[in-house]
């Protein structure tokens, strides 16, 4: 029989002790999250879809342990839940304490996506799959103890992502800049089995105070019947759209700053407080004010952010990503809270929640890379969140003819559009005109914020326009997306020295310029962008060939291959390139010639570089060039001291190494010069700002190292001030393997 005992009806105790659990188990879950994500990518050269990845394996994890809590709770009596459960509890510790495993390198002819859920699996599949049974168990359990507010457990919700909250804001204030990685892993080893102990705590309390229906309920047989199927669904897709515009938006942020727990943080924050504030006290006024907001803000982000984000500072821009991605989830979510259900199908509900995140976080990896070119899926979830704003009710055939009513006038403005698109023979001509009239239609879409359809619909065409425009007007020539994200080579035009227009290919990462080559005879041969003559790879090359020209030389990263021109015929290169897809861009003579033309027999080898280095015979080279930072994106474990050690163990006594740092967010050279002074190394830089208009030599920031100073002195007396000794920074602390700290060296 069933414990009756009423004492716990009132006990402050009971609510501290299940609310915190679901703290403790809230925060240990995001804090394992970027720790994790920062110990993987190392091993995929600190590509941004690394987080991505990991973020749908927490999000499947995630929905086991909610399918599993929902058949404990539902199939199994109390007692036989406490049992199954403390098995599995048990069995979990034999992972701690969290670690990577041993030799386990990632596949480098094939998309490693696989490999990285499997690594995590086996790393922390275990630990992460208890915590994710809490939330639902233990508010489950919380429902049958006798407590006045067992009825709606549901505020216990908010205690959960206050604990997801706190987590992932301490991680790259507190957390990430003090402590290393080997103490994280050990602290949060511990604070595991402090969970286990609350865990244990509560199941005591289930146990002793168990009853059948909380105290407030009416009987079983009076309980309201199963959602339906239209009900589910709606759920589903209230909680699938926020998911997928999650990782949509992390990846346009990581991409063009840094693949870094920092900035993935944020998008997932904003997430999180979507459920706290949608599941508390305030939650209908709030509510009320994210559906007012939606339409105003959506106005300027559609006008600025995708028309023309050229116009903007980058923190604006992000800033207004931030936002509509902020409200879009706020909306959907406050639905989602509006329409939860009887605490009888409490863990159906958040089954249903973590199953539509799994859904839409597959949707972005597994799905999206292969039938999008681009990262279309970030506008597209933002169409969706819109048809998922909420509709006054009425019968069936009533609202499908309203629906088609509000589609009128969108979809007309569509095939007007795709008409004038066909018919236009120079589109480049109009851009101003239609550029403007764009601006228009987005300003109109403020006028259908009661019609859902509507201003979906219309939003939709707008975007639509845009992207299409972009890919027009770009000249592309050839895209591609990889793990690593977007390839594409495009078709330019300039202004030779003659001030005739000239055209040009250039290539690009996301939106970036990874290099460009010249197709005139005489002149495609000729190194540009980051890598020009007149520019500090052109000093360099220039004063040591004088020395000698028997060099041995390693480059990493490849881009277009522009810097093989400075190759003579007696030397031996070889290229680290972490992407094949960009090795083969840069060998197909379609789209650059630059190895062909100048190092047709340079060796070619994937995968990422330090692996790779570390196969290569002690004091091999003459010269390293480190040129994966040309990206804003920065693989931060390039830049440890570790690094530095290794690239030096395979470096000669009179060699050099090369960093590329421009970088329009982050001051690469506090880094590498606190490690000139912590290992003493003799360093130079030379941030270079071309004199006059040359075309496609710009500035650009290079950083070089060696052994001792003599190697340097022929850049340092002869650069006239241009290669100077690097600043000394105060207060850093060294970058390490186990230690980076990106927020220190924002600009």
């Amino acid at each position: 029989m069933p414990n009756t005992s009423t004492s716990s009806e009132r006990s402050l105790s009971l609510i501290l002790l299940f609310a915190g659990t679901l703290f403790v188990s809230a925060s240990l879950m995001f804090v394992l999250q970027p720790l994790f994500g920062k110990l993987m990518l190392p091993l995929l050269g600190g590509s941004p879809a690394v987080w991505n990845t990991c973020m749908v394996f927490y999000q499947m994890l995630l929905f086991l342990g909610y399918l599993y809590a929902h058949y404990l709770s539902t199939r199994l009596a109390h007692k036989r839940q406490i049992q199954v459960h403390a098995s599995i509890v048990l069995i979990s510790l034999i992972a701690l304490p969290v670690a990577l495993p041993e030799s386990m390198v990632p596949p480098t002819d094939s998309n490693p996506t696989l490999w990285l859920v499997w690594t995590l699996f086996i790393s922390i599949g275990l630990p992460f799959f208890v915590i994710s049974t809490t939330s639902p168990l233990i508010q489950k359990w919380f429902s049958h103890v006798g407590h006045h507010t067992s009825h709606d457990p549901y505020y216990l919700y908010a205690a959960s992502n206050i604990g997801s909250l706190l987590a992932l804001l301490s991680y790259p204030f507190i957390i990430e800049p003090n402590i290393g990685l080997s103490m994280q892993q050990l602290t949060w080893s511990g604070g595991y089995i402090a969970l286990l102990v609350c865990i244990a705590a509560c199941g005591w309390y289930f146990m002793h105070y168990y009853q059948q229906t909380s105290p407030d309920s009416v009987e079983q047989e009076t309980l309201p019947g199963e959602p339906s199927i239209l009900t589910k669904l709606h759920w589903l897709a209230l909680a699938l759209v926020p998911s997928s515009l999650l990782l949509g938006l992390t990846n346009f942020v990581s991409t063009d700053i840094a693949a870094v727990p920092l900035l993935w943080i944020i998008p997932l924050t904003l997430y999180l407080l979507s459920f706290v504030l949608v599941f508390s006290r305030w939650a209908t006024a709030i509510h009320r004010v994210s559906l007012w907001l939606q339409p105003v803000v959506l106005v300027p982000f559609i006008a600025y952010s995708f028309i023309n984000p050229a116009i903007l500072p980058y923190w604006l821009d992000l800033t207004l990503h931030l936002l509509a991605f902020f409200l879009a989830v706020m909306v959907c979510h406050g639905e989602l809270a509006k329409n939860r259900p009887h605490t009888a199908y409490l863990t159906l509900y958040y089954l249903i929640m973590s199953f539509a995140g799994m859904l839409g976080g597959m949707f972005n990896t597994f799905v999206a890379p292969f039938i999008f070119q681009g990262i279309y899926e970030y506008p597209l979830m933002i169409v969706a969140a819109l048809l998922l704003r909420p509709i006054a009710k009425a019968d069936t055939g009533e609202q499908w003819r309203i629906w088609g009513i509000q589609a009128i006038f969108p979809l007309s403005l569509f095939v007007l559009g795709w008409a004038i698109y066909l018919s236009v023979a120079d589109l480049g001509s109009y851009m101003d005109n239609i550029g403007t009239a764009l601006i228009m239609f987005a300003g109109l879409s403020y006028a259908f914020r009661r019609q859902a359809v509507s201003l979906a619909l219309l939003t939709g065409v707008i975007i639509f326009f845009i992207v299409g425009l972009r890919v027009t007007m770009s000249n592309t020539v050839y895209k591609e997306r990889t793990f690593f994200g977007v390839l594409s080579v495009r078709d330019s035009v300039l202004l030779n020295e003659q001030g005739r227009p000239e055209k040009y290919k250039e290539i690009f990462h996301g939106t970036t310029k990874h290099g460009a080559q010249r197709l005139v005879k005489g002149l495609q041969q000729e190194p540009l962008t980051y890598y020009s003559r007149p520019g500090p790879m052109g000093q360099l090359f220039n004063e040591y060939d004088a020395i000698n020209q028997q060099w041995q030389v390693a480059v990493v990263g490849l881009g277009a291959g522009a810097l093989a021109c400075y190759a003579k015929p007696q030397q031996a290169w070889t290229f680290y390139e972490i992407d094949p897809v960009m090795v083969d861009i840069a060998l197909d003579t379609k789209y650059f010639s630059y190895l062909q033309r100048c190092t047709p027999k340079a060796a070619m080898i994937v995968g990422d570089a330090r692996l790779s280095l570390l196969a290569e015979p002690e004091q091999k080279f003459d010269l390293l060039i480190i040129d994966a930072f040309s990206s804003d994106s920065v693989p931060t474990h390039l830049l440890t001291q570790e690094a530095l050690q290794l690239y030096f163990s395979k470096i000669k006594t009179n060699g050099m190494l090369a960093f590329h740092i421009t970088n329009r967010h982050l001051d690469l050279k506090k880094v590498l010069a606190d490690h000139a002074k912590q290992l003493n190394y003799a360093a130079l830089i030379q941030e270079f700002k071309p004199k006059e208009e040359i075309p496609l030599v710009v500035a650009t920031d290079w950083f070089v190292l060696a052994k001792n100073e003599q190697v340097l002195a022929p850049l340092y007396k002869k650069g006239l001030g241009r290669w100077q000794k690097p600043g000394l920074y105060f207060g850093m602390k060294p970058w390490t393997d186990d230690f980076t700290n990106i927020f220190g060296i924002w600009k």
